[in-house]
């Protein structure tokens, strides 16, 4: 843990030339095993989740990188289905290290901390020898470090705006940096994408001359009905259709996720999928940080929302899915955010707040947030400023009547911390 965060202080920064060539000096591990790679604004997390639970439905051994992670830095990383362990974290630190400790010596630079977790994920997978791989991108597509692989099948959750000082002001440019993840001869499956995006995706399938696996059009959902506790749909394939799958989560959007999950699967698989296994892995699926319930008496939800599309997610869910009656709105942000722009969707759904801020060096100061908060929702909400978030945390449980609701979104670190003080 010390060797990775003494590279915290690096941040973010694009770009795949150290990448590159830190791989290249370990072998080139990410060309060993076939991958789905998925990018988009939001959802890409999920994705990976219902992929990798339909691979080891039908039998895969299945590895997994995701980012971040909530509560501990193992959950980027699974190895057949399960999360790595302690043990296995430490080895392959100490695989990756002298090949880090040597590029960075050649090359007096400094690889970040986000390039040594994705090439300690290659590595791990080819440890491990699993027989397959699903990868999420970090920041955008072209210029993360994921962007190395040359995927059997390339995924596009969405597209909305978020990351605009490093992935463009405008739907287009930021589908055209997603985009870039498609390589030559590749496959490309998108879920629901806004027609401003549409122009950019188009481009890069030409370019590439790859084919493109469209929502609406080669594949689709059907039947979709709330549920209790999650969701029920049919999901036309591009291979079969899959009726009647229950979806155990929150939030209507998870439903397109599992459709572009499936077609991403089938599309690698180049057949059908097992009815009965996606039954049984959509059934079994969990999405820790998402519109989870993590608590009863009184409710709490969790919910990683951290752009604007992300928020009215949580908004459309509240108000649909959720008892109605008193919330407690636990928020905090980070990064370029924009507090009074995300809270705007949740007027009217809470009425009371505490402001907070995770431990980040990112993180918008608490004070700023409560400001916002009361900006938005007036003086007739009482906004109170608490950190740190498992103080805020406390607090809101201590607040909440047993049938009453805390509400606990923004960043994901705020609610890595939040799920910590909830055991």
């Amino acid at each position: 843990m010390a060797f990775l965060d003494a590279r915290i202080a690096s941040g973010v920064q694009p770009g795949l030339d150290r990448i590159s060539g830190l791989l290249e000096l370990m072998g080139s591990p990410e060309r060993d095993v076939p991958m789905i790679h998925i990018a988009g604004t939001n959802g890409k997390t999920t994705a990976v989740r219902l992929a990798e639970d339909l691979l080891v439905a039908h039998d895969l051994s299945v590895g997994t990188f995701t980012s971040p992670h909530l509560e501990r830095l193992e959950e980027r990383f699974t190895l057949f289905g399960r999360p790595m362990d302690e043990e296995t974290l430490v080895q392959t630190v100490a695989d990756v290290a002298p090949f880090v400790a040597a590029y960075e010596a050649q090359h007096a630079t400094t690889v970040t901390y986000f390039e040594v977790t994705a090439a300690m994920a290659f590595q791990a997978f080819v440890t491990a020898a699993v027989t397959t791989a699903v990868v999420e991108v970090g920041l955008g597509g072209r210029l993360d470090a994921t962007n190395v692989v040359n995927a059997d099948v390339s995924v596009i959750t969405g597209v909305s705006i978020d990351h605009t000082s490093y992935l463009g002001e405008t739907i287009g440019e930021i589908a055209g940096e997603k985009a870039a993840i498609l390589k030559p001869g590749g496959v490309l499956v998108t879920g629901p994408l806004p027609a401003a995006a549409e122009g950019a995706v188009t481009a890069r399938v030409a370019v590439t001359g790859s084919t493109w696996i469209r929502r609406g059009s080669d594949y689709d959902l059907a039947d979709v009905t709330q549920a209790v506790g999650g969701w029920r749909a049919t999901v036309n394939g591009v291979h079969a259709s899959y009726p009647d799958l229950f979806l155990p989560l929150h939030g209507r959007h998870q439903v397109d996720h599992l459709a572009t999950a499936i077609v991403a699967v089938e599309t690698l698989f180049e057949r059908p999928l097992n009815a009965d296994f996606v039954r049984l892995a959509a059934a079994a699926a969990e999405s820790p940080g998402r519109i989870e319930v993590a608590h009863r008496n009184p409710l709490v939800i969790l919910d990683g929302a951290h752009n604007a599309e992300g928020i009215g997610g949580l908004a459309e869910a509240l108000a649909a899915e959720f008892p109605e009656g008193h919330r407690i709105l636990v928020v905090g942000f980070r990064g370029e955010r924009n507090p009074v722009e995300l809270l705007q969707p949740l007027r009217g759904l809470v009425g009371d707040i505490i402001a907070t801020e995770a431990d980040d060096a990112t993180a918008v100061p608490a004070q700023a947030v409560a400001a916002a908060a009361q900006d938005v929702f007036g003086a007739d909400v009482p906004v109170e400023v608490v950190t740190p978030v498992a103080q805020a945390v406390t607090e809101a449980l201590d607040r909440a009547a047993p049938d009453e609701a805390v509400v606990v979104t923004g960043s994901l670190y705020v609610v890595g911390e939040a799920r910590r003080r909830l055991g």
